[in-house]
């Protein structure tokens, strides 16, 4: 008898311990494609609608002091997949052809070898998955997504593997399928949207909504309110499966808006098999200089909400908390409860105490790298860095430097270096150094076959 009242009391001891302890939080991570800082509502766009994640700013937090860590897609992702900057593994622009890569000195893909965010929390006991966007690399022997650590994908411009459409919301689609299946366990999900990058495929039921706007407002604004509806239907679901607050939603963009209002494009009018073009694409950047490739404000200041009911305040904006991309990864850990390997050099720090209502003061300076500038009036720097308030900008080779007090000059429009030598001449060493800790040659675990095959052909001249 006193067996059997020592085990139930072992047994009761053991349930309260397991009910006790706090249940790991599912992570969403949406990111659309191409967005302006000034396309959502709560930021003052001028004629797009974005209920969804107006609401979900309203129930969460705002963060307005956010850059992403490239101003083009493949290098901006790969500073969410690492946390590492992405310059650390050769990849300055966006992943095109092996002719293209070996002139920018870039690999033919992200090394999957190299530390990633979802086999980190794989690795603790999450069930991870992408789907939408991929753009880490698409040659024909490049690796297949599960191979970075995803237990399931659905992708375009991947792998090729499980392919599926840009049009439509087809990526929210497998993303509620995964929440469905898997909303009994912790879950991540990245959801990369295609949203609002070209071509635009708009669908008639915005269209119809939008019917007042002129053509080119209507054709944006309807491909915007697509994206926005895709974020409230993942928001919907979570509340419908009653696992809202437990999962923390972070939305952003992955660099400023390809055009502006302001623009004329060449790109007039469709075609069926590839849509609307750049004309249409008149993404506003809330006044911000530079857009889509440029290193000023406009094309890496972007918007970023995060919600996570009971944990993250409702309806706070952040203006102070100075984040960037790199930051995800050491907090999407911090907020599991996972540690990083011990092996791991993060260039981003944990900003979970900003989500949940207390501004950082950050510890580490921002770098940007960006081969594929020109001698226009916004994409000529090349190199950047943000350390407190101070931003600057260079581009050695065209001996051009500009310098910005980012607490009095938000929209980066005063340079002010000829004001302050010292603070340049203290950033610009602080730069030179980390730019000589970046490896020249890109790691051979992301070399296709056929790019090795033209090394050895030229080694062999």
């Amino acid at each position: 008898m006193k067996k059997f009242i020592y085990l139930g009391l072992l047994l009761l001891t053991f349930t309260s311990v397991s009910a006790d302890e706090t249940p790991k939080p599912n992570i969403i991570f949406i990111f659309a494609d191409d967005w302006g800082y000034g396309d959502l509502g709560i930021h003052g766009s001028t004629f797009c609608q974005t209920p969804h994640l107006d609401k979900m700013a309203g129930e969460g937090m705002d963060f307005t002091n956010f850059t992403v860590n490239s101003p083009v897609c493949t290098p901006s992702r790969v500073a969410v997949m690492t946390g590492q900057f992405p310059a650390r593994h050769c990849i300055h622009q966006h992943f095109q052809s092996i002719k293209a890569h070996i002139k920018r000195g870039m690999p033919d893909w992200l090394d999957h070898q190299a530390p990633m965010l979802p086999r980190m929390l794989k690795e603790a006991g999450y069930t991870t998955g992408h789907f939408g966007k991929w753009h880490l690399g698409s040659v024909a022997d490049s690796p297949v997504e599960s191979e970075y650590g995803y237990d399931r994908f659905a992708t375009f411009n991947g792998s090729g593997k499980i392919e599926i459409s840009k049009k439509g919301l087809a990526s929210v689609d497998h993303a509620e399928k995964f929440i469905r299946e898997f909303s009994d366990k912790p879950f991540f999900i990245n959801l990369w949207l295609h949203e609002a990058h070209l071509a635009h495929y708009p669908q008639p039921k915005f269209l119809k909504q939008f019917k007042d706007l002129n053509e080119r407002e209507r054709i944006y604004a309807s491909v915007i309110a697509e994206g926005d509806e895709g974020v409230g239907r993942i928001l919907s679901l979570l509340k419908e499966l009653k696992i809202d607050n437990n999962t923390l939603v972070v939305f952003s963009t992955d660099n400023g808006p390809e055009f502006t209002r302001d623009e004329t494009h060449k790109y007039h009018g469709k075609t069926e098999s590839d849509g609307y073009g750049g004309y249409y694409s008149i993404g506003e950047t809330g006044g911000l200089k530079g857009k889509k490739r440029s290193l000023f404000a406009g094309g890496i200041r972007v918007p970023f909400i995060v919600r996570w009911p009971g944990v993250v305040p409702k309806g706070v904006t952040d203006s102070t908390s100075v984040v960037t991309v790199v930051d995800l990864l050491p907090t999407f850990l911090d907020a599991a409860g996972v540690s990083p390997p011990t092996d791991y050099q993060p260039d981003g720090e944990s900003i979970l105490s900003a989500f949940k209502g207390t501004p950082i003061k950050r510890t580490k300076p921002i770098f940007w790298e960006w081969r594929g500038g020109d001698n226009q009036d916004y994409t000529w720097p090349a190199l950047g860095m943000r350390d407190s308030k101070w931003k600057l900008l260079v581009n050695k080779e065209q001996e051009k430097l500009q310098l910005f007090d980012l607490e009095k000059d938000w929209a980066e429009k005063t340079d002010v270096a000829a004001d302050f030598p010292k603070v340049v001449q203290e950033l610009s060493e602080k730069l030179d150094s980390w730019k000589a800790s970046l490896p020249t040659t890109p790691s051979k675990n992301g070399l296709s076959n056929a790019r090795k095959k033209v090394l050895k052909k030229n080694s062999n001249k």
